[in-house]
């Protein structure tokens, strides 16, 4: 036995269990570990009488062979008598008298084990037929074991259904990474990491002696964990190994054709018959598998195969070594097979390898629509990114392709620079200038400065519209001219919203939602979620309800729900939550949309995201956003007010900017600050010198407005014009039921509202409630908590989700969701989902009240 052995306890077991049918079958490559395992077992049997012949080319010889099996029999079972040798007869065999003899006088040999080991030296000879049939008439005290580099094909299924055959192959000899560890520490001297075993594992698949030859490398390493890093080259030591014990045996038109197959990742009958010019390859790969040389079967694809990926190396590198210029051939007729299959992404695939760019430009240029378009994006991009960029830069077109794939998959730096220079090349067409201009407004998304991709967006609407006969060309179904004016539109709408102009901003994205926008409905998700962002913001929230669930529904009915288009609807949704004042229930919305907008870094939205997560979480410490980039105008004029608020409402004093000249989020909050430190009368000629500015034409400016003017005139004592004031803003704020404005002022407006008939009424009742219950939290508990995972579902429960929704984006069955939501209800005390949002409001594990619909 080899000093580095590892006893496998569980193989052991299976050679065991054979013992009880008269053979049993070990097969498996050069190097598998065949011989150990069986002499490990041997050793620990001592109750058994083993005779073992290691066979070779001469035992060929019928006569020879005979006395070897006799003698060897002997020499272990001293109560065996042999029986006269068979005649040697111009047949070759051992003959059926002398087996049925020898099988007789065995049966007084006591409990004997035959092991026949290297029995492919015999393979189609007339003794290894012999041995089959002996195998049938051995007595049941005697067992034979044979062990080959190759499937015989000698008939097992008979013995599988007879005699329960015991088969141990590759999969069974392969190590896993714990007896790699053991293995690799044997030879090298030293404890071996664990990852450095299951590196080593992977590699070598767990052949045994790919392991025990890379131990050597490691035996005389300074560092063996570093080496890790370069176990990806191919090992001179195995590849020696490989070529003089499988390789070279081999003939040569045999060894051309599996250096032709291993150029391919995996191989099939057809496509071996295409590549390496074999006849009848489901016969060719049948006979490399039951050779053992090393082809393995690739799961849940009847009818493929793989080479071992050693195995592999090595005839890929004797390709090379003799004709380097083969394996782009393999290539290309890899391609065409595929191509006349019907499968044209392989076929790419298999052009680039081959270096027949233009080709694979070509097919990649002809792809149309793909309803997994950030999946498929990602793809073209990675295709068009291995063209070398001499080539690629031949063809605008290819160009154009990658900008507009690194833009949908989340590359927006790569994208923009390849825009830019295309942009400014005057020798490019109408039509490609109008594909580049509106893809370089789309990156308003994921990049700082809206009001640069404003103007952009501005030039490519006033390109399109005086060339309305340009052909642009067809890129993937992404570059009509309907689709060309929806994408431009809604980037001049989100430009505006991020520069803080809401109103021009909704008005813009109102024109780009035409009827020609229903024929591209994942970008009109996109548009209804932006629109209904701006909608939110501007206080016609029921409004921005319809336009975000008329998203959410569309992207159900396309698909999409896991795609980033959903994510404008979703913070949306989470707005308008906000605005009525009931946060809380914005949570679990909230949190889908930063999922979303993050999964291809749209970080504008994700900092307007960050921006509501500060409204609906106040208490919580903000997360870093400084990977984010510069916050866009809007979100940035949103967190000076969310500081000059606190600062406030905790009786600080505090320094606002230099004036805004307009009406906004700061400009509310300096004029509050002012009546809170008592100055009424520059308050008061603040806020008329905002009002002769102007105030943007929404609900929520002119709300915001009354209700400061409500709170100064009390401050001043003009009671009377506090209550008009006061009136006119719930007038205005209760058929959308927008209640943040009347919470940003805070309980200065208490005792106003009881003096109002809107406020006497339900929701005056409402905002006067909120207006309580800020900064008081809720103290009753449950008497059995909720779990941790518990709490994360329960903020589900306001949406529009299902259970499947819930259990897909849970990563949890249909059936574990039914579990926790049946626990919930019975920590809540309730027995339906409405009765647990009623309760859970009441124990303020989230605040929904009135509006919870819009969810």
């Amino acid at each position: 036995m080899p000093p580095h052995a590892v006893d496998r306890p569980s193989l052991r077991r299976q050679l065991d269990a054979a013992l009880v049918s008269p053979l049993a079958l070990v097969v498996a490559p050069a190097g598998a570990g065949k011989t150990v395992l069986i002499t490990q077992w041997a050793l620990c049997r001592p109750d058994l009488a083993i005779a073992w012949f290691d066979l070779s080319a001469a035992d060929r010889a019928v006569g020879a062979f005979a006395r070897r099996l006799c003698a060897g029999i002997a020499a272990v079972a001293p109560r065996f008598s042999p029986p006269e040798l068979p005649a040697v007869t111009a047949r070759a065999r051992l003959g059926e008298p002398f087996l049925v003899d020898l099988a007789e006088r065995l049966a007084d040999a006591g409990d004997l084990v035959l092991v026949f080991d290297d029995l492919d030296h015999l393979a189609k000879t007339a003794v290894l037929t012999d041995l089959w049939r002996l195998v049938d008439l051995l007595p049941r005290n005697v067992h034979a074991i044979f062990s080959s580099r190759v499937d015989l094909n000698l008939g097992w299924s008979r013995h599988r259904l007879e005699h329960d055959l015991v088969e141990i192959r590759q999969r069974e000899l392969a190590f896993d990474d714990e007896t790699t560890r053991k293995v690799l520490s044997a030879i090298a001297g030293r404890r071996i990491a664990a990852a450095t075993a299951a590196a080593v594992a992977a590699q070598t698949e767990g052949w045994a002696a790919g392991v025990q030859l890379t131990a050597l490398r490691l035996r005389f390493s300074d560092d063996p964990d570093q080496l890790v890093d370069e176990l990806t080259d191919p090992d001179q030591l195995v590849m020696n190994y490989l070529s003089v014990e499988v390789l070279d045996g081999l003939r040569p038109e045999r060894r051309d054709a599996l250096m032709r197959l291993a150029v391919l990742d995996e191989v099939s009958a057809g496509l071996g018959e295409a590549v390496a010019d074999i006849a009848g390859g489901d016969e060719f790969l049948t006979r490399l598998e039951r050779d053992s040389l090393f082809l393995v079967r690739v799961p849940g694809r009847p009818g493929w195969f793989r080479f071992h990926r050693l195995f592999r190396d090595l005839l890929i590198y004797r390709l090379r070594a003799t004709d380097a210029a083969v394996e782009e051939t393999v290539f290309e007729a890899a391609a065409d097979w595929f191509l006349a299959a019907g499968d044209t992404e392989t076929a790419i695939e298999y052009l680039l390898r081959g270096h027949r760019w233009n080709r694979a430009m070509d097919l990649i240029m002809r792809l149309g629509p793909d309803p997994y378009e950030e999946v498929r994006s990602a793809r073209i991009a990675h295709w068009l990114l291995l063209v070398p960029v001499e080539v690629r830069a031949t063809r605008p077109d290819a160009e154009l392709l990658l900008a507009i794939a690194n833009t949908m998959s989340g590359h927006a730096g790569p994208a923009v620079d390849t825009l830019q220079r295309l942009v400014a090349d005057r020798r490019l067409t109408i039509g490609r200038r109008q594909i580049a201009l509106t893809y370089l407004a789309a990156e308003v998304q994921f990049t700082a400065h809206p009001e640069l991709f404003a103007d952009i967006a501005d030039e490519s609407l006033a390109l399109l519209e005086a060339h309305p006969d340009a052909q642009p060309p067809d890129l993937m179904g992404l570059t009509s001219p309907p689709l060309l004016q929806l994408i431009s539109g809604v980037s001049a709408g989100r430009a505006r919203l991020m520069l803080g102009r809401v109103d021009e901003a909704r008005a813009m994205l109102t024109a780009a939602l035409s009827s020609a926008a229903l024929a591209f409905p994942r970008h009109r998700v996109h548009a209804l979620g932006t629109l209904a962002i701006a909608e939110a913001l501007s206080g016609l929230l029921a409004d921005a309800s319809e336009h975000a669930n008329e998203a959410l529904d569309l992207a159900g009915d396309v698909g999409a729900h896991g795609h980033p288009a959903p994510a404008d609807a979703h913070l949306a949704r989470a707005l308008v939550c906000v605005q009525r004042g009931e946060a809380g229930a914005g949570a679990a919305s909230l949190a889908v949309a930063v999922g979303a907008a993050a999964s291809n870094n749209r970080t504008q939205l994700l900092w307007l995201a960050h921006a509501v997560s500060r409204l609906i979480h106040p208490h919580d410490l903000p997360e870093s956003v400084e990977s984010l980039g510069p916050p866009p105008p809007l979100v940035r004029n949103a967190l000076t007010a969310f500081a000059l608020r606190d600062s406030r409402m905790k009786g600080l004093p505090a320094s606002p900017p230099a004036a805004t000249p307009e009406w906004s989020a700061v400009a509310f909050e300096e004029v509050a600050g002012l009546v809170a430190a008592g100055l009424t009368e520059s308050a008061r000629e603040r806020l008329v010198a905002l009002r002769a500015a102007g105030v943007q034409p929404n609900p929520i400016a002119g709300i915001e407005v009354d209700a400061l003017t409500a709170w100064l005139c009390v401050a001043e004592g003009h009671r009377v014009a506090a209550r008009e004031h006061l009136e006119a803003a719930l007038a205005c704020a209760r058929d959308d039921r927008v209640v943040r404005p009347f919470l940003r002022v805070g309980p200065a407006l208490l005792d106003l509202l009881d003096e109002v008939p809107t406020g006497r009424a339900e929701f005056g009742r409402a905002i006067a409630e909120r207006l309580r219950s800020q900064g008081s939290p809720r103290t009753e508990r449950l008497v059995d908590e909720l779990t941790p995972r518990e709490l994360e579902l329960i903020g589900y429960l306001p949406t529009r989700y299902t259970i499947a929704d819930i259990a897909e984006r849970c990563f949890l069955s249909t059936n574990t969701i039914k579990t926790h939501l049946a626990h919930i209800y019975r920590k809540l005390g309730v027995a339906s989902r409405d009765a647990a949002i009623e309760r859970a409001t009441e124990l303020g594990l989230f605040d929904v009240r009135e509006g919870s619909h819009v969810i």
